[in-house]
């Protein structure tokens, strides 16, 4: 009987400690040398649901273009992640890159040809 009220507090004491914000970034958010544009993401909830939903559909084309059209989304991936660097800590203007990095990426999608 003790045994099973110290595995329910401990699995209690577990859950509580992990449970927090749910997170999840496309880069660590508990790295050491995070810069000021992670930072801000990591800090507000609406910059890191941007980054994953960006991070998440630019894999996704990843996987759907041919090889040269991957190279050329990755070439543009580089220059929207120094744009976005250069927002700094300023939270609107990574907005913003978010919004307009997720229309690039939204009519890279519509512009894939398909089959009938």
């Amino acid at each position: 009987m003790m045994t099973r009220r110290m595995s329910a507090a401990l699995g209690l004491a577990v859950l509580i400690s992990t449970s927090g914000p749910a997170w999840s970034a496309s880069f660590d958010c508990d790295g050491q040398e995070l810069k000021p544009d992670e930072k801000t993401i990591c800090d507000k909830r609406t910059l890191n649901d941007a980054d994953v939903k960006m991070a998440t559909t630019f894999e996704l084309l990843s996987g759907l273009l041919a090889m040269g059209s991957r190279g050329t989304l990755q070439d543009e991936q580089t220059v929207w992640l120094k744009k976005r660097q250069a927002c700094g800590a300023d939270a609107a203007c990574l907005q913003g890159a978010y919004d307009e990095r997720l229309k690039q990426l939204g009519e890279t999608y519509k512009n894939i040809n398909r089959p009938l």
